[in-house]
C-alpha cells in the first residue's frame, strides 16, 4: 500500500471553520488517509461507500445530457446535520470531506482543491477498477422527446421542467427503485435505469451520515452530482419516494430545485392515492 497521507488532510479541518473530517480514498474504495477522530472501521466504510457512489454517479452522466464530454466535477450530500463533499484527487483517487451545516461552502471547496494540487505526485496510482462512464454511447440515444405515454408522464413535474430554462428531465421513484412517473422527455427504459442507479446512490449517501457527524435522527436531504455538462439532483419526496432531476450546467439551479420542492407534496400525494402515476 502507498504511504499514509493522513497528515496532509489535517489542512482542511485545521483551516476551515466547521469542517469535521477528511478521507482520501482510491477508486476501488481503499482508504489512503484520514484525519484524526475517525475510527478505522468507519474510514473503511466511508471509503467503500464513496467509491460505490462515484461509480454509480458516472453511470448516470447521460441523464444530465447527451454531450460526449461528460466529465464529473463533484458530488455533494446534504444532511440535516451537515454536508459531505467528494472531488477527484488525481488518477484513481478521491478526496472526501465532511462539515457542519454552517460551513462556508466556497472555503471548503477551495481548501479541498488546493490540497489536491499539493498532493500532486502522491496520487498517481491507477485504479484497479474502471471508472469510465458506464452509460457509454447509450446515453446519446436515451433522450427521446415525446417518448413518454399518458399514463406515465407526471403533468406537474413536466410543467416544471418545461418552465425552467435548462431543465432536462425528472423522475419520481419509489424506495423499491421503480419509477412512478417521469417527464415527457424520458423513455421508460431511461426511467428504469436512472431509478435503479439513484436507489443505489441514495443508499450509499445514507452510509456517509456517520462521516458527517454522529447525530441521532439524522435526516438525509439531497445528493447533488455536478458534471461539466450538467447537474443531477436526488432529493427526498416523502417517506417512501425520491425525486431525481437533471439540468444543464447553466440552469438556474436555485429556481429549479425550489420549483421541484413545491410540487413534491402533490406528486407524493398522487402517488399514494394511485392517481396520475400510471403503472410500470
Amino acid at each position: 500500500m502507498t504511504a499514509d497521507l493522513s497528515w496532509m488532510l489535517e489542512d482542511i479541518v485545521h483551516n476551515v471553520p466547521h469542517a469535521r473530517h477528511a478521507v482520501l480514498l482510491s477508486a476501488d474504495g481503499l482508504p489512503r488517509g484520514a484525519t484524526e477522530g475517525l475510527a478505522e472501521k468507519d474510514v473503511r466504510t466511508i471509503s467503500a461507500a464513496m467509491a460505490g457512489m462515484q461509480s454509480l454517479s458516472r453511470a448516470t452522466a447521460h441523464f444530465a445530457g447527451p454531450e460526449e464530454e461528460r466529465q464529473w466535477n463533484q458530488t455533494i450530500i446534504e444532511f440535516s446535520h451537515g454536508w459531505s463533499f467528494l472531488i477527484g484527487a488525481g488518477q484513481g483517487s478521491y478526496l472526501a470531506a465532511a462539515a457542519a451545516p454552517d460551513v462556508d461552502m466556497q472555503q471548503i471547496s477551495f481548501r479541498m482543491h488546493r490540497l489536491v494540487a499539493r498532493l500532486g505526485n502522491n496520487l498517481t496510482s491507477p485504479p484497479r477498477v474502471s471508472v469510465e462512464d458506464a452509460g457509454g454511447a447509450r446515453g446519446n440515444s436515451s433522450r427521446q422527446r415525446g417518448s413518454g405515454d399518458g399514463g406515465f408522464v407526471l403533468g406537474e413535474l413536466d410543467r416544471v421542467v418545461s418552465e425552467v430554462e435548462g431543465a432536462r428531465h425528472a423522475v419520481l421513484l419509489g424506495s423499491d427503485g421503480l419509477p412512478r412517473g417521469a417527464t415527457n422527455g424520458m423513455s421508460r427504459d431511461l426511467a428504469d435505469t436512472i431509478s435503479a442507479a439513484m436507489t443505489g446512490i441514495h443508499a450509499y449517501s445514507r452510509v456517509t451520515s456517520q462521516f458527517t457527524g454522529a447525530v441521532e435522527d439524522a435526516e438525509w436531504r439531497q445528493t447533488v452530482i455536478e458534471f461539466q455538462h450538467g447537474w443531477i439532483f436526488l432529493m427526498a419526496a416523502g417517506p417512501d419516494a425520491f425525486l431525481a432531476a437533471a439540468a444543464e450546467h447553466d440552469c438556474d439551479i436555485e429556481k429549479f430545485t425550489t420549483r421541484l420542492h413545491e410540487v413534491v407534496p402533490r406528486l407524493t400525494a398522487a402517488a399514494t392515492s394511485g392517481k396520475g402515476t400510471g403503472h410500470v
